[in-house]
């Protein structure tokens, strides 16, 4: 029998302008899925006759929230060693290198339990500074995230990171960039989960937004996003050293409390509107 492994060896740097600025797949993917993410959740607002401007507005607070929380995610949840040693690389793309010069990086370590708690931390602010109901912004931007999540991946994909485990599987990919063994293509496996996600919660909105008290669809959200992240981390490789030999790594532990919280908003919501 022919295996079918998928051989994957492409560059993640799509051109290096001034010989200074690297463009990279990642970075391409990760500003089309915010876009995305902005259109669609500007197509609920014009359909709920909401005003647009305020849209824009909240835009900037979740970009905001998203790259903050999600660097210092990383950051602190992963590499807090390093990092705490060395707290200018946290919100500076650029590494300082000892008897050279400043080193271009990027934001190189994202972690999505971050950007998520970055964004709820920034919605807390736009909504008390502009008078907004809390749950109501949520339900409409948790419809969008996870397309924004999916492209992310995808970008993952073409850095060749956040690697699956070794797999006997005949559908494979081995990442050339990092070894030559089979994987699971993890990223593939959770950016196909959500788009699913996104597509299930379109659907619900549609048919059952008027039925549903403010907050049911993001505790659904939360549930379906982060049990999804639960269970594909079993195919992935640690991100850490210090997750080895633990019985859930970190994104399993943090995903948890997203699950619960998710689940008590649902049964408190449970109900249809009065």
């Amino acid at each position: 029998m022919l295996l079918s492994y998928i051989n994957w060896n492409v560059d993640p740097e799509i051109v290096k302008l001034f010989g200074v600025i690297s463009l990279r797949y990642y970075s391409l993917l990760f500003v089309s899925g915010l876009i995305l993410g902005y259109y669609i959740v500007k197509q609920i607002y014009l359909k709920e006759k909401e005003t647009v401007e305020n849209l824009e507005k909240l835009a900037v607070f979740v970009f905001a929230g998203t790259i903050i929380g999600a660097r210092l995610g990383h950051c602190l949840f992963y590499e807090p060693g390093y990092y705490l040693s060395h707290p200018l690389e946290m919100i500076l793309p650029f590494k300082w290198i000892p008897g050279k010069s400043f080193e271009f990086t990027g934001y190189q370590g994202l972690a999505s339990h971050g950007g998520a708690i970055g964004v709820l931390t920034a919605l807390l602010l736009y909504c008390r500074k502009y008078k907004v109901k809390f749950l109501w912004v949520l339900d409409r931007l948790a419809i969008a995230t996870p397309l924004t999540g999916a492209f992310i991946r995808f970008g993952n994909f073409m850095n060749s990171e956040i690697i699956g485990s070794p797999t006997n599987s005949e559908y494979g990919v081995v990442f050339n960039r990092v070894d030559l063994l089979p994987r699971h293509p993890a990223q593939l496996y959770e950016a196909c989960s959500y788009l699913l996600i996104f597509g299930l919660l379109l659907w619900f909105y549609s048919k059952q937004i008027e039925k549903r008290k403010n907050g049911f669809i993001f505790g659904l959200f939360l549930v379906l996003l982060f049990a999804v992240r639960f269970l594909i981390e079993f195919f992935k490789i640690n991100q850490a050293n210090f997750e080895d030999g633990m019985l859930l790594n970190m994104g399993q532990l943090l995903s948890i409390p997203f699950v619960l919280s998710g689940l008590t908003l649902m049964i408190w919501k449970r109900k249809a509107r009065a």
